[in-house]
């Protein structure tokens, strides 16, 4: 079988136009993201954008999924605020790196597809409790407000509680309300362009739209709204590691904050490129340890530099396969465009609002909070329902980090009692020795002793048939069991009757409908993620 390249100039045309696409899209959302991850603001747009920058020329060579997009996301912004508020800003970088030096040993060790083996329903209540985190904070800052929860205990609920009061001051505050006119009309200009726009334009994001009536409007007008600052040399907001920085690696609570990094970048990273896979034949299938690499090295560049962590992100890298990429140059290219942006007009970032930015960001917290996941699950698995509430409830009312950890240990337990859980009925008809055994459940070494009570527990001289219908799983101490039972009932004088067409079909309909179950988690995955950046 011929290899297929990951790099060629046959398509450049298509990559060059898709560079340019995911250049677009990246514009807004890393600068608003950098705002979100509690970035110092005079530092942020250009920490956002040089962070952007890094991801697509250092990803972007190394990727394992040729299509797939990295940068600033969403997904770890409620993650890096928390990390910021408590070591510090200046100390991020030391926490980028460890856990970048992670991902990179962890893809060395060809740990991807041990990091991609996460329940769907942690990630999901992950992604919609930072979405309620984000819309809560930023509606705030879309007023030109700062979110009262700031730096506070149980900040998520206080933002939450008081975002009346955030309306209140956007309509009747003569301080506020440009902010909040232009943070409106720039989440209208999104929805409506998303909506709206004509065919040949679709191509050209919304965000990008959104962020530009915002400040045409606030410019025109002369709106005295806060704008973005800029600071006159931008490579200042890169703050390289010194030695004395690793003092650091002496506390835990760094090491925690690593590894807890790691691990959600890494699991959203790997989701993003089985999306990306899904979405298009022109490529390799993701190789996710390489992927893991890549990103391991792209986040160990950026905490050496001082920057924010990065990871794949599905609105970069759907724009991406949209425009028609067919290689990891457009990727590689988007970063290249963004540094000369960065050279070239810096005098254009001073004049966006930072309600703009901020209301690019509510419209992102509010997408990630799709109600219609709970009730997919609630309809296909109450208990990944309860894992999916339980973790959205923690992270809001708690923080990240303890919400993902409940969600984790509620996942365990609940893959403990699926293989745990069997149901044994036995009839028996004492006049026709006949005897009726049906298994529900999972029917494994777990259960083994109860299995084997059930049948000893039968005269000896019975016929037995056993039904296996019922269950989702048997593996092979059970089935065993049965085989070695049969002989020995057989020389009693008794029958047993396994049917194994039926076996087989229980085997067929758990393969194909735990790949229509994945397929079912892919879609509500590609639903949710798609409002990550």
């Amino acid at each position: 079988m011929k290899k297929t390249s990951y790099l060629t100039v046959r398509h450049w045309k298509e990559d060059l136009l898709a560079s340019i696409v995911v250049f677009l899209v990246a514009l807004p959302l890393s600068m608003g993201i950098a705002i979100a991850s509690g970035v110092p603001l005079e530092k942020a747009a250009a920490v956002g954008l040089f962070t952007a920058a890094i991801a697509g020329i250092v990803n972007g060579t190394l990727s394992g999924c040729p299509l797939q997009v990295s940068g600033p996301a969403a997904g770890l912004a409620v993650m890096v605020a928390l990390f910021v508020e408590r070591f510090g800003f200046d100390n991020l970088g030391i926490i980028v790196l460890l856990a970048g030096l992670i991902q990179l040993a962890a893809g060395m060790l060809r740990l991807g597809p041990v990091f991609r083996a996460v329940s769907p329903a942690l990630i999901q209540g992950m992604l919609a409790g930072i979405g309620v985190l984000i819309f809560a904070a930023q509606f705030h800052v879309m007023v030109d407000d700062l979110p009262p929860g700031t730096g506070k205990e149980f900040g998520g609920l206080i933002n939450l509680w008081t975002l009346p009061k955030a309306v209140w001051k956007g309509v009747m505050e003569t301080a506020h309300r440009p902010a909040a006119l232009t943070g409106l009309l720039t989440i209208a200009t999104i929805v409506l362009w998303a909506k709206w726009s004509p065919a040949k334009l679709k191509l050209i994001p919304p965000p990008l739209i959104g962020v530009i009536v915002g400040t045409a409007f606030a410019v025109i007008l002369s709106l005295p709204a806060k704008t973005v600052p800029v600071p006159e040399n931008l490579l200042s907001a890169i703050d390289w590691l010194h030695p004395l920085d690793f003092h650091l690696l002496g506390q835990a609570g760094i090491w925690w904050a690593a590894v807890s990094l790691a691990f959600v970048a890494s699991a959203e990273s790997l989701l993003t490129a089985t999306a990306v896979d899904a979405m298009q034949n022109r490529t390799p299938r993701t190789r996710y340890s390489q992927e893991l690499f890549a990103q391991g090295v792209g986040n160990t560049v950026a905490g050496i530099l001082g920057l924010m962590p990065m990871t794949g992100v599905i609105v970069r890298s759907t724009a991406n396969v949209m425009a028609g990429a067919y290689t990891r140059l457009s990727a590689i290219l988007h970063g290249v465009w963004i540094l000369v942006f960065v050279a070239l007009l810096p005098d254009i970032l001073r004049l966006i609002p930072v309600a703009s930015l901020a209301a690019v960001l509510v419209y992102t917290g509010f997408k990630l909070m799709n109600p219609k996941v709970i009730r997919e699950l609630w309809q296909t698995d109450r208990s990944e329902a309860g894992v999916y509430t339980a973790t959205l409830v923690s992270v809001v009312a708690i923080d990240l980090l303890t919400g993902i950890v409940i969600g984790i240990v509620l996942a365990l337990v609940k893959l403990l009692w699926s293989i745990s859980r069997l149901e044994i009925v036995t009839h028996l008809d004492p006049r026709t020795k006949r005897a009726e055994l049906h298994l529900k459940g999972a029917a494994t070494f777990i259960r083994l002793p109860k299995l084997a009570a059930a049948l000893e527990e039968l005269p000896s001289d019975a016929k037995v048939h056993v039904y296996l219908h019922e269950l989702s799983y048997i593996d092979h101490a059970c089935l065993n069991l049965l085989v070695n039972w049969e002989q020995q009932h057989k020389a009693a004088g008794g029958e047993l009757v396994i049917d194994w067409d039926t076996l087989h079909a229980v085997f067929q309909q758990h393969v194909w409908g735990n790949q229509a179950a994945a397929k079912a988690e892919n879609q509500i995955d590609n639903d949710k993620i798609k409002a990550l950046s």
